[in-house]
Order: structure tokens, then sequence, then C-alpha cells
């Protein structure tokens, strides 16, 4: 019997709020279930669709995530090679006790796949572990596209957290998004709202310069 672990991420571009990388594990024999469950990229998905398919995911199949707040962004230099550690971290969990085969398949977040699966791979504690990473894998493999949905859900629930106790509504968290701009530009410097905001951003990096300048 072999097990295929699939695992992608949510939130990796917005300025507010964290990324999140989820990872789920199948028998490889039952990835076709997943297709006929409706699993598809997550960004192909309408929210009701999507949360009812994460809430029935998470039910029937082992799955992991790694929450990556704004601070450990900022402070890392390199959010691929962040974001490596993080798939890591969820192989070694998904894979802990399994003694069979176990294919990886990863959506990959850097244009030099084979140097990014190389790292991902030192950081994998079983070398047995086949670690395959792609672009476009949320979309050409069902147990990815699985892995996309539960990512986005956990980071929808992080984002209404945060509105919720900061009792504040910047809209999606994304640049290109006019309510997380205005918010952003009356906020970036209120330590109140530092915790959520992802500092090293160009978005936040321009207005603290455009500041510097006004003084």
């Amino acid at each position: 019997m072999t097990y295929l672990i699939g695992i992608d991420d949510a939130g990796r571009g917005p300025v507010i709020g964290p990324m999140i990388l989820a990872g789920i594990l199948i028998k490889k024999e039952d990835e076709h279930k997943l297709k006929e469950m409706g699993a598809k990229d997550s960004k192909l998905l309408l929210p009701t669709k999507r949360k009812a398919l994460s809430l029935e995911i998470k039910k029937n199949y082992p799955y992991h995530a790694e929450i990556t707040y704004p601070s450990e962004i900022d402070a890392s230099d390199n959010l691929n090679n962040l974001e490596a550690i993080k798939a890591a971290m969820i192989i070694n969990k998904l894979a802990d006790k399994i003694k069979e085969d176990i294919e990886v398949i990863i959506d990959c977040p850097s244009v030099n796949i084979k140097a990014w699966n190389s790292f991902v791979e030192k950081l994998v504690i079983n070398k047995k572990i086949k670690v395959v990473s792609e672009h476009k894998a949320d979309f050409n493999h069902p147990s990815v596209s699985a892995a996309s949905i539960i990512a986005k859900e956990i980071r929808e629930d992080e984002v209404s957290k945060i509105k919720k106790e900061l009792q504040i509504d910047f809209g999606s968290g994304y640049p290109a998004d006019p309510r997380t701009i205005d918010f952003i530009t009356k906020n970036f410097d209120n330590e109140k709202f530092s915790g959520i905001i992802r500092h090293s951003w160009g978005t936040v990096k321009k207005l603290k310069n455009n500041q510097k300048k006004l003084f």
C-alpha cells in the first residue's frame, strides 16, 4: 500500500493576516474519492461549497496545518524557504508512524522547482519518502486540491477571528482590495494592529517611506 500526502498554501500574498499551509494524508488508491467528492482548486469553489468540502475532507482524512503569523513572515528573509520548512513539518507530522511507502505532492511556490524540492527533502525525516513539487498541483491533483480547500478555510477562519477580536473590517487583507489599502494607510503605524500586518511587505514599506519624507 502507498500513502499520498497533498500540500498547498493559502494567504501567501496578503498584507494582513497569517499564511496557512495544509496537508492531507490518504491512501493513493483513494485519491479518486476526493475528485468524486468535488475537491478542486479552492479558488474555483464558492465559499459555501468550499466550507462544506473542508468539513467533509477533515472528517474522513488525517490532516495537519501550519499557521504562519505576520511576525514570523517579517522575521524571515525568504518566504519560499519558510514555506519549505512548514511543508516539511507537515510531512513529518503526517508521516509519523506510517510504515508503508509515502509519496508527497506539493504546490510549489518557487520558480526554481528543483532547488525548492531539494530543500524540502533535506528537512524530511524519513528519507524514503518521495517528494514531488509542481506548479499548479492544486489544479492537477485532487489530494493537493483538498489541501488547498482546508488551507483556505483555516485562513478565512483566522481572518474572521482577527476582525471579531479587534472589532475591525479590513476587507480581504490583499493589497488589491481598496478596503485593505485604506485600513493599512490609516493604521500601519498603529501599535494595536501591529501584530496582524506584514510590515516587510512593499505596500507597508512604501507608506512608511512616504511618512518619513513628510517629516
